[in-house]
């Protein structure tokens, strides 16, 4: 018998399992095939909302008109150009210089709303446009002391502000609220006997999540 071990022949190498492979690549698409289930598949409940403002997005954004436009007025008669507060998130409201109850309770709810962002409450402004010639108390001037009082058309302002509604121009301006971003675009609407409270984080949201303004 041939004893060299030049002659043996050498074992085979055992085949390299590919099971880790597999595993790795598992783990690695486990994330997108759970991302893309959830997304598709509303019927497992793992998609978010699609949104969790209380107000109504406005699609597409308005940009704010011109000033010969809109031909806002101060109470001293002076032109009033809305691009000026560009910069700013403009919280806004339109109603009668009489302020009935209605009215007053969306410039409280506007007024606390700023008042409560804390460090940021200089990256907001208020408005109150005005849409008729009517005096406005001077009891109603001193508790929204700092809100911008401009008097408008209400037939400019509603094309700007309503311009869906098929209601007479203070009608369609006398119910919701507004928001005007930084940007000089009005993004958001909020309807009428709106919930103060809800006003009140979808604003905090909106200043929290931005980096404009």
């Amino acid at each position: 018998m041939d004893r060299n071990p030049r002659n043996t022949a050498a074992p085979k190498a055992k085949p390299r399992s590919i099971q880790p492979l597999i595993w790795i690549v598992v783990v690695c698409l486990a994330p997108i095939i759970f991302a893309v289930s959830a997304y598709y598949v509303p019927g497992l409940g793992l998609r978010p909302d699609e949104a969790s403002n209380y107000g109504r997005l406005i699609d597409p954004q308005r940009p704010v008109p011109s000033a010969e436009t809109l031909g806002l007025k101060t109470e001293d008669g002076k032109p009033f150009d809305l691009a000026s507060l560009k910069g700013k998130w403009v919280l806004a409201t339109a109603d009668q210089g009489a302020c009935p109850e209605s009215c007053v309770t969306k410039l409280f709810i506007l007024r606390n709303s700023h008042a409560s962002q804390g460090k940021n409450v200089e990256r907001l402004v208020r408005v109150w446009f005005v849409t008729d010639d009517a005096p406005i108390s001077e009891q109603i001037l001193e508790a929204y002391r700092g809100t911008i009082i401009v008097r408008a058309d209400p037939r400019k302002l509603a094309a700007f502000l309503a311009p869906a509604s098929t209601a007479p121009a203070e009608d369609a301006l006398a119910a919701p609220m507004w928001i005007i971003d930084p940007l000089g675009n009005l993004m958001l609407e909020f309807p009428e006997d709106a919930d103060p409270v809800s006003v009140r984080k979808d604003i905090s949201k909106l200043i929290y999540n931005s980096r404009i303004g």
